[in-house]
């Protein structure tokens, strides 16, 4: 599903009113997907709809309509829309039952917020229909005063339903008598482009948009009033050829089910590929064994830990399906020349992973610079890495080495972050890095907040300059690759935010790519289902308490789900 600028959206419906589908058509199917979302959830009860300028409040204005003529009770406020006694969607509305109530002359500042703030009190539902995509900074023009008088009574109400609880029912918390909020495009005051939002904007339960997702509704602090987000087809893409063809998309399910591997039943365990993966320290015995797991779960077919071999006890305890490679450590972290065993031991594997658990220590730097980019090894080519000769220009070997599909993940970031600037250039094809925030802002050599001001750019950008996928992680990850694809990841959920979850992710990515997806598809496909795991972690137990290992049953399930959509 593609995401869309501003801009781009804007020349997306001129291209539509050129090619026939006119602006009033588009507003007509837009109300109207507002209405029909309303009363899937609410099929009757009191509408306030707040109605502004422009084709936003005629959109506001379409639905109100409807939901007139369906038997809701429907009143009208409205805010700087001129020539109200000529509109023609106002008259149609009037005729089929909506009520206009405390509004001033047209083309007034604001409603009297005293009849605002007591139409509120009483609504079932209320439409945010003010301002639209092409709005931009803070608000102004008695708007903060009319979102103002809103907030104000629905805090009133809340606490007037709310009762001094019994005793016995402290455990259990009051809930607030509220409406149903719902946004029409964006909630007023949110940026479509960058996610800034107004402090006075009215946090939503749904927004329902027009043709594509806008950036902002997946970009913070904005997207938290966004709520449940749908997106309603009014046709564009029936005129416009191509309309729905860009580089930044919203990853859908059908995609990730199309893109996952086939399992036909003559399959054996060598049909779904072999995965290494490197990591685990003293401190951290528990990422590696997470991430093969969840290797395992997607449905890689063979999974191997390459671990120090003093905690090898520990993840052979934890992880009974894996195999083992025991590398050389010291004090319980693995030294460079553990980098020898684990490139004899990688043929025939398709997909590498190093990081989860591996540590900062000096010694491990060490391993994954000679991994990488140190003097065993040339920088990349299409057929792998190759010797380079050493310092005292001796003849090298002729060997010829070949390293895996590489995935890098937490203290690997780290460690990159510490290398010579040039480390981009070593990396193997298909590599792909999987950074939260924070470990963005030390490869970059910046701050988090240079990261999280533009995370679809930020992350387009580092992929194109380094050579890779790069998988921006946080509420609604960002996939992009070397070729400048962007794809956000559409989950938000606190249950992901815990100790582990980044290795669950990892894995599932690596488990993937064994599988024979190319490293971005694996990233899109890896990223979609651990975050559909992390949501259905949240419903079964809640926002708080879901811990890594509370994923792992639930691969399987959503892809379960996704073959059977």
């Amino acid at each position: 599903m593609r995401l869309v600028t501003v801009k781009e959206m804007r020349a997306l419906e001129q291209a539509a009113d050129d090619a026939g589908l006119s602006y009033a058509e588009m507003m007509e199917r837009a109300g109207g997907a507002v209405a029909e979302a309303i009363e899937g959830i609410a099929p009757q009860g009191a509408v306030l709809v707040l109605v502004g300028p422009g084709n936003n409040g005629g959109d506001g204005l379409v639905a109100a309509r409807m939901l007139a003529e369906w038997g809701y009770t429907v009143s009208v406020v409205f805010w700087r829309r001129e020539n109200i006694e000529e509109d023609p969607l106002w008259s149609a509305a009037q005729a089929a039952g909506a009520q206009a109530a405390g509004a001033e002359p047209a083309g007034a500042e604001a409603a009297d917020q005293d009849s605002v703030g007591e139409l509120a009190r009483d609504a079932d539902i209320i439409v945010d229909a003010l301002l639209g995509t092409g709005a931009e900074g803070p608000l102004r023009g008695g708007l903060p005063e009319l979102l103002q008088a809103v907030d104000a009574a629905l805090e009133q109400r809340a606490a007037d339903s709310m009762e001094e609880p019994a005793l016995s029912d402290l455990r259990v918390a009051p809930i607030p008598d509220r409406p149903l909020l719902v946004a029409v495009d964006v909630p007023s005051g949110l940026s479509a482009d960058t996610g800034e939002i107004d402090e006075r904007a009215l946090p939503c339960d749904m927004t329902v948009t027009f043709a594509y997702p806008k950036r902002g509704h997946y970009l913070y602090p904005g997207a938290a009033h966004v709520g449940v987000l749908y997106v309603a087809d009014i046709g564009i893409g029936e005129v416009v050829p191509d309309a729905d063809e860009s580089d930044s998309q919203v990853v859908t399910a059908s995609e990730v089910a199309g893109l996952l591997p086939q399992r036909p039943r003559s399959a054996h365990k060598g049909s779904f590929g072999k995965a290494m993966i490197v990591g685990g320290s003293v401190t951290y015995t528990g990422a590696p064994c997470l991430a093969a797991e969840a290797a395992y779960r997607v449905g890689a077919g063979l999974v191997t830990l390459g671990v120090p071999q003093v905690i090898h006890p520990i993840v052979a305890a934890r992880v009974l399906e894996a195999t083992h490679l025991l590398l050389p450590h010291t004090m319980g972290v693995l030294r460079a020349d553990a980098e020898r065993p684990l490139m004899e031991n990688l043929e025939g594997y398709a997909a590498l992973l190093v990081g989860p658990g591996l540590g900062r220590e000096k010694e491990t730097g060490e391993f994954l610079s000679a991994l990488l980019m140190g003097q065993r090894h040339a920088p990349r080519k299409a057929v792998g890495f190759q010797r380079l000769p050493p310092d005292d220009d001796t003849e090298p070997e002729s060997e010829e080495r070949h390293l895996s599909p590489l995935v890098l993940d937490a203290d690997a970031l780290n460690l990159l972050a510490d290398m010579p600037p040039e480390w981009s250039q070593h990396l193997p094809q298909e590599t792909v890095l999987t950074p939260h925030p924070g470990e963005m802002a030390r490869l970059i050599g910046g701050e988090v907040q240079d990261v999280t001001a533009d995370r679809l750019g930020m992350a387009r950008d580092k992929a194109a300059e380094w050579g890779c996928t790069v998988v921006l992680k946080g509420a609604y990850t960002v996939v992009a690759s070397a070729q400048g694809q962007v794809r956000v990841v559409p989950f938000a959920t606190p249950a992901l935010a815990t100790a582990g979850t980044g290795d669950v992710l990892a894995g599932a990515i690596v488990g993937l790519i064994a599988q024979g997806l190319s490293g971005f598809d694996a990233a899109v496909c890896g990223a979609y289902l651990h975050g559909l795991a992390g949501e259905l972690a949240e419903e079964r137990n809640g926002a708080a308490g879901t811990v890594a290992g509370d994923l792992l049953p639930l691969l399987p399930e959503v892809l379960q789900r996704l073959a059977l959509s």
